[in-house]
């Protein structure tokens, strides 16, 4: 058995392998799924290179290298796997969720070794990568936009970044009609609204003082829902605790959503601890 395991192998045979696609005729990896899913997850908690992959630790017996694990990770990547089996999670177990007040924020992510969507960023003073994040009221992430290069702003073509969200919550069969989402003063915008509103979503934004022309009465602002909002503030809390995750290494648009919706799968489970007694 793997001496390290951030989900127990039990959960990841049950939750994870019954929606992860195999090769079902011609060539079938030699090594076990779930412990190659295992070292996958051991570098979104450690952040480590693919190369310094623990494989004596994390292998019953004689292990694959290194390449091998990372082969069947961007094999998986590339089909988008992860936030297919996020969106089947969630799909059969909308009932753990609290979509009382649901939230929206944007994180830029500093990129270290460049790659697709990744430019300079000003406020931060290096190269970033930018997406928004949709969590419930317990701060379980639930969907994320299309990252976007770090010199773009929250509200960039803030009408596509909604579409591709409300886009993964019908996936999991979450209904977004008549949900109130909260969001901070950066996303006080016409366009922002018009885009929420257009799918049933009542946004409830803070007021930017710099947007002088719109005056508070004229939007719904709910000060005591927007109270609510650390709870997404915990969950980028709870996403950093991820090193794959807190900075990105990866070239790839494909990968570094993986590794996201990989933490996005751990959190829902660790939160949800009953779901892996099950």
């Amino acid at each position: 058995m793997p001496e390290y395991a951030v989900l127990d192998k039990d959960t990841i045979k049950s939750k994870i392998m019954p929606y992860l696609s195999i090769a079902k005729r011609g060539y079938a990896s030699k090594f076990d799924l779930i412990e190659v899913v295992n070292a996958i997850l051991y570098k979104l908690k450690s952040g480590c290179q693919w190369r310094l992959l623990p494989i004596g630790h994390l292998f019953t017996g004689e292990g694959p290298s290194w390449k091998t694990v990372f082969h069947h990770y961007r094999k998986w990547c590339k089909k988008e796997e992860w936030q297919k089996i996020y969106s089947r999670i969630l799909s059969r177990n909308k009932n753990r969720l609290d979509l009382s007040i649901s939230h929206i924020d944007g994180s830029h992510t500093p990129v270290y070794r460049g790659g697709e969507k990744a430019e300079y960023q000003g406020r931060k003073k290096r190269c970033t990568t930018n997406a928004l994040f949709f969590s419930d009221n317990q701060g379980i992430p639930l969907a994320m936009s299309e990252p976007q290069a770090g010199n773009h702003a929250d509200l960039y073509e803030i009408e596509k970044r909604v579409e591709e969200i409300v886009g993964q919550l019908s996936e999991a069969s979450i209904a977004v009609d008549g949900l109130f989402c909260n969001l901070d003063a950066g996303f006080d915008g016409k366009e922002l609204r018009s885009a929420l509103i257009s799918h049933g979503i009542t946004p409830n934004v803070c007021p930017n003082p710099r947007n002088g022309g719109d005056s508070k009465e004229d939007w719904l602002y709910d000060e005591e829902m927007y109270q609510e909002r650390w709870k997404i503030e915990r969950t980028n809390a709870w996403m950093d605790g991820f090193k794959a995750v807190l900075n990105r290494f990866d070239t790839t648009v494909s990968s570094w959503k993986g590794w996201n919706f990989l933490a996005f799968i751990v959190i829902f489970l660790k939160t949800n601890t009953s779901l892996i007694l099950e």
